[in-house]
C-alpha cells in the first residue's frame, strides 16, 4: 500500500501504511508513479511497474535491471529505499526481478567490393576482393580458368586470403566452394578451415546466387567465417 503523505523523519518509528480512499478522478490516487519513479533511481534497476490492490495496497512490484547487480540485492535495496524513503514495508515476496542478457553487438566482416574482368592469360579471369574488419581494409587477387566453377572458387580464394590479412591472430584457408542445387535455387557452398592457436574447425557457409556466383561465393565465406571470429575475440 503507498501512503498518501510523507513518510516520518527519520527519528520517530515507522508505521504500517493503510489503504485510504483516493479522491475522486484523481488519475494516480495511490501515487503509483511516485514509487515507480522512485525504484527507477535505483542502481541498474531500468524500469518499474507496481501493481496495487483496489484498496491501495501494493501486491506486486516489478523491475527490469541490467545483470550486473545481483537480484537478491536489488530486492534488499527496493525494500530499503521503499522503507526510508515513503515509509513502505513490502514482504520481499512481493517483488519479482528481471534482468537483461549481457549482449553485445557482434563484429562482422564486411564485403566492400568484387571485381570480374578478363585476365592477360586467355581464358582466365582475375577475381578481385574487397573486405573491411573494424577500422582496417583488406584486398586480394586471385586467378581462375574462366569457367562457372572456376571462377567461384577464385572468388571464395580471394575471399579467404583477404580474411587471413584482417585477422592476424588466426588462420583462414579455402577448402573447397561449389554451386549447388537446392529448393529450386542455386546456391555456393564454400568450406573454409579456420585456425586459431592450435584449434583447427572446418567452417561451412552458404549463400544463395542473386547478383553474381562470384559475388555470393564471397558472402558464403563470411557466413562461415564471421560468428567464428566473433567468438575467438
Amino acid at each position: 500500500m503507498i501512503p498518501s503523505k510523507p513518510a516520518p523523519t527519520p527519528d520517530g518509528p515507522f508505521e504500517d501504511p493503510i489503504a485510504l480512499t483516493p479522491p475522486p478522478k484523481a488519475t494516480d490516487p495511490w501515487g503509483v508513479k511516485r514509487v515507480e519513479n522512485l525504484l527507477t533511481t535505483l542502481t541498474s534497476v531500468l524500469s518499474a511497474r507496481v501493481v496495487v490492490t483496489p484498496q491501495g495496497e501494493v501486491s506486486e512490484i516489478h523491475v527490469l535491471t541490467q545483470n550486473d547487480v545481483d537480484a537478491k540485492r536489488v530486492v534488499r535495496n527496493i525494500e530499503s529505499a521503499l522503507m526510508a524513503q515513503l515509509g513502505m514495508r513490502i514482504d520481499h515476496r512481493k517483488i519479482s526481478v528481471a534482468q537483461t542478457a549481457d549482449v553485445r553487438p557482434i563484429e562482422v566482416v564486411v564485403f566492400q567490393g568484387l571485381e570480374v574482368r578478363p585476365a592477360e592469360r586467355q581464358q582466365r579471369v582475375l577475381v578481385h576482393v574487397k573486405l573491411s574488419f573494424q577500422d582496417r581494409q583488406a584486398e586480394a587477387h586471385e586467378q581462375g580458368t574462366d569457367t562457372p566453377r572456376n571462377r567461384v572458387e577464385a572468388a571464395a580464394r580471394a575471399a579467404a586470403a583477404c580474411l587471413d590479412e584482417l585477422l592476424p591472430d588466426n588462420s583462414i584457408a579455402l577448402e573447397g566452394a561449389q554451386i549447388i542445387d537446392a529448393f529450386d535455387r542455386k546456391f555456393v557452398l564454400v568450406a573454409v578451415h579456420g585456425l586459431g592457436g592450435r584449434e583447427a574447425q572446418l567452417l561451412t557457409g552458404t549463400c544463395e546466387i542473386r547478383e553474381s556466383a562470384e559475388q555470393s561465393a564471397v558472402l558464403a565465406v563470411l557466413d562461415a567465417t564471421n560468428r567464428w571470429v566473433d567468438a575467438r575475440r
